[in-house]
């Protein structure tokens, strides 16, 4: 669980910061427009405002941390993600999409470990580069992917990587081994840890095939991700395909399995709701409790080696208390693109809107549940000129240049577990919603690193 630092000092103020009322959309949607949240004090503000009285300070930690110019309050920030959001939501139900396709998920769950490990031992014999790409890894021995040559580029820096393997969205289900090994071979010189958000795919097995080829310490937590809408059709496909995998590869490189991701946000938005613990949000958290409580029932059933802990992924501002009391853990997005922050205060932004919105309270429960930030970054392009820009600071390489220099060593040393967003850009995002949607990678879409550095500083 993480903790800034509780007396850091404003090294500038900016009074020259954008007036985002002056923004035409999309950059900033009408006030009227923006999902409220009902916060302890009965107050109402964004779904994704910035904690009341936010004012960032943080001490520049040389090299890594420069002046951030900081306003005296950042109240007028608001997190209004109700274009993002939806974009979201759309992307999350693209995700899900083949809950309705039973038949399919049948087919998959057959083949997800005997079939897939098989077949792609084979594969694997050609792995040194990706099938889909530029060879971006050599191997000293070619059949052997633990043997790959590091790069000198890469630094263990990251805490960790949010990561998806390229094409595990049903119902096309095109991934491969051989793109997967490349993908852990770079990624274990960035992080030793990854999430997954689902289990579609056989995206579970693959990734720990890989892991298990290229002897990386690498662990990953797995992921399942149920639709509120689907009478437990994903839920239920995706548990059966953890178990199996579970089965085979055991626990040696698994840190967790998070249920849910974004789900209490998609009910509430499917539903004219946006208090996670009001009545909507609660009824909503029990199907997502009966979910979770079903998932540890099936892990205590493997009789484990090791004790696989549970959690929860959702958006920053929407955990409902009772599920946070239900899981070992809590995945929060806190993104500061969404919430139209400068980039030259969105470290800061981002520490201070994790610590106040999820740790603190969180830390107020009787389980305690360790919190990490699910997503964090900032994307590096748009597919289109209205949203090249969030209203403060535009999606470039650049700008993704400055936010690591300013967030991850500052993390780390805070022991703040984050999951940066994410491996590498993914061309169906962009194809299914624009905008900069697509474009958040640390790699390009053909595993070539883009034009950035990572810093000295090593991750715990």
């Amino acid at each position: 669980m993480s903790r800034y630092r509780d007396n850091p000092q404003i090294s500038e103020s900016t009074a020259n910061l954008t007036d985002y009322d002056s923004i035409p959309p999309p950059h900033r949607i009408n006030t009227q427009d923006i999902p409220l949240v009902t916060t302890a004090d009965s107050t109402t503000r964004g779904a994704y405002a910035p904690p009341e009285d936010f004012n960032p300070t943080i001490t520049p930690y040389d090299p890594y941390m420069p002046s951030a110019q900081v306003p005296s309050n950042l109240d007028s920030y608001n997190w209004s993600e109700k274009e993002a959001l939806a974009a979201r939501k759309k992307r999350s139900r693209w995700i899900v999409i083949g809950s309705v396709l039973s038949l399919l998920g049948l087919i998959i769950i057959g083949v997800v470990v005997g079939v897939v490990v098989s077949k792609n031992k084979k594969a694997s014999r050609a792995s040194g580069g990706s099938s889909s790409g530029p060879q971006v890894v050599n191997q000293t021995n070619p059949n052997d992917p633990s043997t790959f040559t590091k790069d000198s580029r890469l630094k263990p820096a990251l805490y960790a990587l949010a990561y998806t393997p390229e094409n595990s969205q049903l119902p096309d289900c095109g991934n491969k081994l051989a793109d997967v090994i490349t993908d852990i071979q770079l990624i274990s010189q960035l992080t030793k840890r990854i999430r997954l958000y689902g289990a579609d795919c056989n995206q579970s097995a693959l990734v720990l095939e890989a892991i298990k080829q290229t002897k990386v310490d690498v662990t990953v937590y797995l992921g399942i991700y149920p639709d509120p809408d689907d009478n437990n059709t994903a839920y239920n496909r995706q548990r059966d395909v953890i178990r199996d995998v579970l089965t085979t590869y055991g626990t040696d490189h698994v840190s967790g399995l998070t249920v849910g991701n974004e789900f209490m946000l998609n009910y509430l938005t499917a539903h004219q709701a946006t208090d996670p613990n009001g009545a909507v949000g609660n009824t909503g958290a029990a199907q997502l409790l009966a979910d979770i409580q079903d998932a540890r029932s099936m892990l205590s059933s493997l009789n484990l080696s090791t004790k696989v802990p549970v959690g929860n992924s959702d958006a920053g501002s929407f955990f409902n208390t009772q599920v946070l009391e239900a899981v070992d853990y809590g995945l929060s997005n806190v993104h500061p693109w969404f919430a139209n922050v400068s980039i030259d205060v969105a470290a800061a932004w981002t520490a201070q809107f994790f610590e106040q919105t999820n740790v603190q309270p969180a830390s107020q429960l009787s389980n305690n549940p360790s919190m990490y930030i699910a997503e964090t970054g900032w994307p590096t392009k748009s597919s289109d000129a209205a949203n090249a820009n969030n209203g403060a600071s535009a999606a470039s390489e650049a700008n993704l240049q400055t936010f690591i220099d300013t967030f991850v060593c500052q993390a780390n040393q805070n022991n703040t577990g984050y999951f940066f967003f994410e491996f590498s850009d993914e061309h169906w995002k962009d194809v299914q919603f624009g905008g900069v949607e697509g474009w958040w990678g640390l790699f390009n879409g053909n595993r070539t690193l883009k034009n950035i550095n990572f810093p000295d500083c090593q991750a715990p």
